[in-house]
C-alpha cells in the first residue's frame, strides 16, 4: 500500500489548483488518482472526517499542542498527567465531566506530530531565565578583552565548589529475585554535608582540592592513619559546611596562588625580574568571591577575575560541564562498594576521604577537564559552543499553522440553492438552543443530514463551533492562570526573617597537622569510637558514629 502523507496530499492539491494534470500531480507525490480526485471534490481526509468523535476538536487540540511547546520553550514542560488535567479543564468548560480515556494521551500526540515524549532534566527555574542568548554573547565580549585574550591557556582557571553527602548512594537497576515486584538496595547511613572546591586548568589539569567539614573544628578521628594519598590537600571546619569569606581568601592564598605561579616570567630591564606573566580565574558570584580581601589578592599577584553571569554555571562553567557529574557518580559507585563488601560499617567522615580520593582520580581527568573547557567555549574560545547548548534557553516558538488546511474554493458551486428549498427542508428538523458543545455537535449533525444544505449553512455552523471550542479554551486557560497567580501570592506573602549568625572559621589544616594531632593522641591503630569529648554541641549533632576499619 503506498504511503502518504496529508501534507504531500495539499501539495498535490497545489499542484492542480495552478494547472497540472490530476494523473501527473498524482503520479509525482505518490497519491492514488481517485484519492486526489475525491479531495479535490470536497471529501474531507479520514483525521478530518472523524475529527467530531474527538473529545477535544482540532482546533483545541492545536492550541493544547501549542501550550505544550510554550511550556517547553519555558523550561516547565508539562507530563502527561499535566496535559491530560489541562484536557479535561476544557471539557469541563464545555459541560462535559466525563473523564478521558487512557488511551487518549497517545492518539493526541499521534494527531499533533510538533510534542513528543521527551526524558526531563531537573534544573533550577532560575538557571532556566538566567542561560539566555543574549547573556552569553554579551558575556563572551570580556574575554575578547585584550588584556584576558593575551593570557595563555596554562594560566587560564576554573574555580568552583560542589557538595557531597556523605553517605548518599545512588538508584539504578541491579539483578533480584524474580518473584519480588521491587528490590530495596542498602545505603550506608551517613547523611553529614561537606563541600570540596576544586579548580582545574585550560591545560586538564586540577589543584589540590579544599575540604570544607561541617563542625567547629577539623578532628584527628576523621582521618585514616595512611594520609599518603591525601598529599597537598588542605581541610577546614565552617559552621554549615559551605565556604565563607575567610574560607574564600584562605584558599587564594595556601591553594590557588603558590600552585599556579605562572612557570615563566617576563624580564625587567637592566636583569631584573619583571611583572609575573597573568592569571584569569573564572568563578562564580558567589558573595565571598567578590570581597575586598579576595579581589585585591587577586589584583595584587596579576590574577584576572572573570565572573560568571547569575545562573548559567550550567551552562559556561567547565567544572559543571563535565567534572562534577562523573566524579559524583564514581563517588556514589564506591559507596556500592563499601556497603557491600563491609557490612557493619557505618560510612563517616574517614570513610567519606577515602571514596572522594578514588572517585576524584577516576573522575577527574584531563580529558574530562578539557572537555568541560571545550564545550563551554572558554578555551579554545568558542561563542558558538554555549550558544548551541540544549541547555540554553530557546526562542518561544511561533504559533504553527493548523494541518489540517486544504485548498479552499473547491466548494464554491453548492452555494446557489435557492433559499426556499433550504427552509422547507430545515423545517422538519426540532431545533433548540444548545447549552453545550455536545449539544451543538448533534445539530451540526442533523444539519448535514438535510438534502437540501447549503455549504454557506455549512460553513456557518462549523463557525459556531469553532468559536464554542476556541471559548472553552480560553475559560480553561484563565482559570489555570487564577490558580497559578492564587498560589503566587500565598508564597510572596510577608514572613519573618532571621539573619543566620556565622562564627569566624579557622585556619586550614593540612596533612601534616592531622598527624601531628594523630600522634599527641597516641594512636598507633585505627580507632574504635569516633566520638570526643571535645565536640561542642553543635557538632554533635552532625557527628557521624563510625566503626572500625576492616583489616586488610
Amino acid at each position: 500500500m503506498a504511503q502518504y502523507t496529508e501534507y504531500e496530499v495539499n501539495q498535490a492539491i497545489q499542484a492542480v489548483s495552478d494547472g497540472q494534470s490530476l494523473r501527473k500531480a498524482a503520479r509525482e507525490y505518490g497519491i492514488p488518482i481517485t484519492t486526489l480526485h475525491n479531495r479535490l471534490t470536497g471529501t474531507q481526509a479520514r483525521a478530518a472526517a472523524f475529527s467530531d468523535l474527538q473529545r477535544l476538536s482540532p482546533d483545541q487540540e492545536a492550541k493544547l499542542a501549542e501550550w505544550v511547546r510554550i511550556q517547553h520553550a519555558l523550561g516547565v514542560a508539562p507530563t502527561h498527567q499535566q496535559v491530560r488535567a489541562f484536557a479535561e479543564r476544557i471539557l469541563c468548560a464545555m459541560g462535559d465531566k466525563e473523564p478521558i480515556g487512557k488511551g487518549w494521551i497517545h492518539a493526541f500526540l499521534k494527531r499533533n506530530p510538533s510534542i513528543k515524549v521527551q526524558r526531563s532534566r531537573l534544573i533550577d527555574s532560575r538557571r532556566v531565565n538566567g542561560a539566555s542568548t543574549e547573556v552569553i554573547r554579551d558575556w563572551f565580549k570580556l574575554l575578547a578583552i585584550p588584556e584576558v585574550k593575551g593570557i595563555k591557556p596554562s594560566n587560564r582557571y576554573n574555580m568552583d565548589e560542589t557538595g557531597i553527602l556523605e553517605g548518599q548512594g545512588s538508584n539504578g537497576l541491579v539483578l533480584g529475585m524474580s518473584e519480588t515486584k521491587s528490590v530495596r538496595k542498602k545505603q550506608p547511613g551517613s547523611r553529614a554535608w561537606v563541600s570540596i572546591i576544586e579548580c582545574i586548568s585550560a591545560l586538564g589539569h586540577a589543584l589540590d582540592p579544599l575540604i570544607i567539614y561541617k563542625g567547629k573544628t577539623v578532628q584527628q578521628q576523621w582521618f585514616p592513619l595512611d594520609l599518603g594519598p591525601y598529599e597537598g590537600w588542605q581541610f577546614t571546619a565552617t559552621e554549615n559546611g559551605w565556604t565563607t569569606d575567610d574560607t574564600a581568601v584562605e584558599w587564594l592564598q595556601k591553594v590557588f596562588i603558590p600552585q599556579t605561579i605562572p612557570q615563566t616570567a617576563s624580564q625587567g630591564k637592566e636583569g631584573q625580574e619583571g611583572k609575573e606573566e597573568a592569571r584569569l580565574l573564572v568563578v562564580d558570584g558567589h558573595g565571598s568571591h567578590t570581597t575586598t580581601d579576595f579581589m585585591w589578592l587577586c589584583y595584587i599577584n596579576n590574577i584576572h577575575l572573570l565572573f560568571l553571569p547569575p545562573h548559567t554555571s550550567h551552562v559556561l562553567q567547565p567544572l559543571d560541564q563535565s567534572v562534577f557529574s562523573p566524579v559524583k557518580a564514581a563517588y556514589r559507585k564506591e559507596l556500592g562498594y563499601l556497603s557491600q563488601w563491609n557490612d557493619s560499617t557505618i560510612v563517616g567522615k574517614r570513610n567519606f576521604i577515602g571514596c572522594y580520593q578514588k572517585a576524584r582520580t577516576a573522575g577527574m581527568t584531563m580529558q574530562n577537564i578539557r572537555s568541560g573547557w571545550k564545550w563551554t567555549g572558554l578555551w579554545p574560545v568558542s561563542m558558538a559552543k554555549p550558544l548551541m547548548s540544549s541547555l540554553l534557553l530557546p526562542t518561544t516558538p511561533k504559533p504553527s499553522a493548523s494541518s489540517d488546511q486544504v485548498s479552499k474554493g473547491q466548494s464554491g458551486g453548492k452555494e446557489g440553492k435557492e433559499a426556499e428549498g433550504w427552509a422547507s427542508a430545515s423545517s422538519a428538523v426540532v431545533w433548540s438552543t444548545p447549552r453545550k458543545m455536545k449539544d451543538l455537535a448533534g445539530q451540526l449533525k442533523l444539519f448535514t443530514e438535510l438534502e437540501n444544505d447549503a455549504f454557506t449553512q455549512r460553513l456557518l455552523f462549523r463557525k459556531v463551533k469553532k468559536g464554542f471550542s476556541e471559548q472553552a479554551y480560553e475559560l480553561a486557560t484563565a482559570q489555570h492562570k487564577l490558580e497559578l497567580l492564587q498560589a503566587q501570592v500565598t508564597n510572596t506573602a510577608a514572613r519573618k526573617r532571621r539573619t543566620v549568625q556565622i562564627d569566624p572559621n579557622t585556619k586550614f589544616a593540612n596533612i601534616e597537622d592531622i598527624q601531628k594531632a594523630q600522634i599527641e593522641a597516641g594512636e598507633k591503630e585505627d580507632i574504635t569510637d569516633e566520638s570526643s569529648d571535645s565536640d561542642t554541641p553543635s557538632e554533635a549533632e552532625s557527628c557521624i558514629v563510625v566503626a572500625s576499619r576492616p583489616s586488610q
